[in-house]
């Protein structure tokens, strides 16, 4: 079980990977881990909808406590069903919202986007999958969503910024060939 100091989205990573779930975090906590500078409020994951994979989901929702937002005094919380399709599942945690996505863009599940994925240490013992800004900006222009649509120059300008800084690292070489005793260097 997290700790309780740790922040809303370290909690949730955390119980998902303690329960071992396969899933891709996407959106702009993507964006953000990948060094952009955005402001979001909710974790986006996309879960891979393998029969096995959705009985571990459901055990750490089961202990994040989590249920539909649309109607909270309800408390509903997700069925397999739900899970298996590719629609959202839009839920509150204990640590904070949690959308659950099956698909995203044009009918992208798990499968299709884990090539794409770049795989970060958040925490130790805490490893997760995240969409590489690349595919998550080809994802958005699909979507062209009015927030979509807001959040790309920063994503690009990101990517842009995150290839300048690959590129300019340099490989460093000795000069010329080594000294050797006989030489007399």
């Amino acid at each position: 079980m997290p700790a309780e100091s740790e922040t809303s989205l370290a909690a949730i990573l955390r119980t998902l990977t303690a329960h071992r779930v396969e899933f891709i975090v996407v959106g702009g906590v993507s964006a953000v881990l990948q060094g952009a500078s955005l402001v979001t409020f909710d974790l986006d994951v996309v879960h891979s909808r393998a029969p096995e994979n959705l009985q571990r989901l459901l055990a750490a929702l089961g202990e994040l406590d989590a249920h539909y937002r649309a109607q909270p005094e309800r408390r509903l919380a997700p069925a397999k069903s739900h899970l298996e399709t590719g629609g959202h599942q839009l839920l509150m945690t204990r640590y904070g919202p949690l959308d659950l996505l099956g698909e995203i863009g044009s009918g992208h599940g798990y499968d299709d986007l884990l090539h794409d994925a770049v795989d970060l240490e958040l925490a130790p013992g805490v490893r997760v999958h995240v969409l590489g800004l690349r595919r998550l900006i080809e994802v958005k222009r699909e979507t062209a969503g009015e927030k979509d649509l807001a959040v790309l120059p920063v994503l690009e300008r990101t990517l842009e910024e995150s290839r300048r800084v690959r590129d300019a690292k340099v490989e460093v070489r000795p000069c010329g060939p080594p000294s050797s005793p006989r030489s007399g260097r």
